[in-house]
């Protein structure tokens, strides 16, 4: 596995793995790898197509009190894990190589943005717009794999390759979990132990959420946040919407139930997929 630090590189080794005609995927990340990230790896090179992994810590998409100084940079870890499931390129840029001096542009993605997240950690997806258009521009892939584990992220940056005409595919891979059902995150291992016991409250709960709702039943997203808060939560939401705008569920289309919350001082997010209203 090739790692690359500066563009001009980085763009030299793409166009080598593109020789014979080969596809390019892009797994973009902010590293602190897990299995979660793996299967991203995994469903790319399924595909046949040559892998470039990103690991760059994004400061653009950290709030002024979120967790940027202490978020994990394993990065002699994230190589091994990487080149074990067959990554064929790490691109590492540096600060200075993603956001020179100078740099004035913002992109930002209206609709799908402004709620649940977007109201929680404002311009937190103008961060990740922007970063991740620039990767679509860096390694210019086929195709990029991006988690549903953090599934409003992937709405905005399907809206945002409609809208800008990148000419890429944005595959979705489902939710990878640990076995009591905790969501695969590198914050997980903020954790204390006894959050981590009670942190399975969580997709418990989105778990009935999801079993009420499809029965037709009242109060289901009442039950999951007092459920959540009876363990310790403090939820900042839980909230049923169209899978495609995030706004209000329409009745036949595709529906996906969204929560964040936090234990102590770790937030963390989930969802489920709903069965059509």
């Amino acid at each position: 596995m090739q790692t690359m630090h500066r563009l001009p590189d980085l763009r030299r080794s793409v166009a080598d793995l593109r020789a014979g005609g080969a596809c390019v995927a892009l797994v973009p990340t902010m590293g602190a790898l897990h299995a979660g990230h793996m299967a991203l790896v995994d469903a790319a090179k399924a595909t046949g197509a040559k892998v470039v992994a990103s690991i760059f810590v994004n400061p653009k998409q950290f709030g002024p009190n979120e967790d940027l100084a202490r978020y994990p940079r394993p990065a002699a870890a994230d190589s091994a894990l990487l080149t074990a499931h067959g990554c064929d390129l790490v691109w590492m840029p540096g600060l200075d190589d993603m956001y020179p001096a100078g740099f004035a542009t913002n992109v930002s993605v209206s609709g799908v943005s402004d709620g649940q997240d977007g109201a929680a950690r404002p311009g937190h997806f103008d961060g990740v717009a922007t970063v991740v258009a620039k990767l679509f521009n860096q390694v210019r892939p086929d195709a990029a794999f991006f988690g549903e584990k953090d599934f409003q992220q992937l709405a905005v940056i399907r809206r945002m390759v409609a809208d800008l005409d990148f000419g890429l595919e944005i595959v979705g891979v489902p939710t990878v979990r640990e076995a009591d059902g905790l969501a695969l995150s590198s914050r997980n291992a903020y954790l204390s132990a006894d959050e981590r016991v009670r942190a399975v409250a969580l997709p418990r709960a989105l778990a009935e959420a999801k079993r009420a709702i499809e029965a037709g039943e009242e109060g289901a997203i009442a039950a999951a946040m007092t459920s959540l808060a009876e363990a310790g939560f403090v939820t900042d939401y839980v909230e049923l919407v169209d899978a495609a705008t995030l706004g209000g569920p329409v009745p036949g289309q595709a529906r996906r139930l969204l929560a964040a919350a936090r234990i102590g001082s770790t937030r963390l997010i989930d969802n489920l997929a709903i069965k059509h209203g």
